[in-house]
């Protein structure tokens, strides 16, 4: 081969290397949800969209892939002063999207460094004005406020900040031990006055069934008495009933009568007992009906009132003037003898 050819072939391979090149530089696919900003001779000129972009080559410069996706940076913890001057650590997660892809890369070098700057001086300004314990327990606040803060400075980069989260907060060892010892106190105290309350609760209650008890066994012993007592008055009145229906001989009546006066000295604390005074009356009526005196009926109804006083077969002698129809009461003792005067009325 000649120089000439040599030299043409040498040209034809160069021209296709930079048409190549040209070709390739001057057509930009684009991925969704991305974006990269286009600079003519050193001056931003455009963005490329998502898909399929022509661009000047070797006059076009394009810049980096931009994300349009919401994204999520978690931040190392930040100590922070409280107001009551207790240094917590606070670990943050910032959720933050690109909306304006221009901003983002002409008015702030590294967005993401800002952010995390801004975040931590913006915590300090927040629970400076916390104690320990409004920040443990107002990380909504703090939420609202640092995002209020966030989006305010951070939306003329281009950036909007959806959301900040207050991860963990984490206070020294001895203000957890303190925490730790003031929980076990609460539960201890908490413990302590469910146990009264129910000790109380069960006082209680007994008392109210040992009530009801009481009250139930007082209504069981008034129908008891009550029944009773009816039952008592209708026995009595069939007594009085059958008495009056087969009307008994004044005699027989007044038999039984004296047989029911032995049964007043049985008592074992009984040393006298007072015969009443119509014994007389029932006496003459059984002497007369039995053919007898007024004499054998009295020592009768003595040896019938204390029988140890008289031997067994032999009656008791009673010497007395004769006693009126009606007498007062009179007593007799026992071991009293028959023979001993009973007192007349006068």
């Amino acid at each position: 081969m000649t120089d000439i050819t040599i030299a043409a072939l040498v040209v034809v391979i160069a021209g296709a290397v930079v048409l190549a090149t040209a070709v390739l530089r001057a057509v930009w696919i684009v991925p969704q949800a991305r974006a990269r900003n286009v600079e003519r001779l050193g001056r931003y000129h455009r963005t490329l969209e998502p898909g399929i972009s022509f661009v000047v080559p070797f006059v076009d410069r394009v810049k980096s892939l931009i994300d349009l996706r919401e994204q999520v940076v978690s931040f190392k913890a930040q100590p922070v002063i409280t107001e009551d001057n207790v240094v917590v650590h606070i670990d943050t997660v910032l959720f933050f999207q690109v909306t304006d892809p221009r901003a983002a890369d002409y008015e702030i070098v590294n967005y993401i460094k800002a952010i995390e700057q801004l975040t931590a001086t913006t915590l300090r300004n927040v629970l400076g004005t916390l104690d320990l314990e409004a920040t443990l327990t107002s990380r909504d606040r703090i939420n609202t406020a640092l995002r209020g803060v966030l989006d305010d400075a951070s939306g003329r980069w281009g950036i909007r900040v959806t959301r900040v989260e207050i991860k963990a907060i984490e206070p020294p060892g001895s203000i957890k031990d303190a925490m730790e010892k003031q929980m076990r106190a609460e539960r201890e105290k908490r413990a302590a006055i469910l146990t009264a309350e129910g000790a109380r609760q069960s006082k209680i209650l007994t008392a109210e069934g040992e009530k009801q008890s009481a009250i139930l066994r007082a209504e069981g012993a008034k129908r008891s008495a009550i029944l009773e007592a009816e039952g008592q008055s209708a026995a009595i009145e069939q007594v009085f009933a059958s008495v009056h229906a087969a009307d008994p001989d004044p005699k027989l009546l007044a038999y039984q009568y004296l047989q029911t006066l032995p049964k007043l000295a049985e008592g074992e604390g009984s040393t006298f007992w007072v015969i009443p005074s119509e014994v007389t009356t029932a006496l003459q009526a059984v002497s007369k009906a039995f053919g007898g005196s007024l004499d054998e009926a009295t020592s009768a109804l003595t040896r019938a009132a204390n029988p140890s006083t008289f031997p067994t077969g032999v009656p008791a002698q009673a010497e007395s003037p004769e006693l009126p129809e009606v007498t007062p009461p009179f007593e007799l003792a026992p071991g009293d003898h028959a023979d001993r005067p009973t007192p007349r009325s006068r």
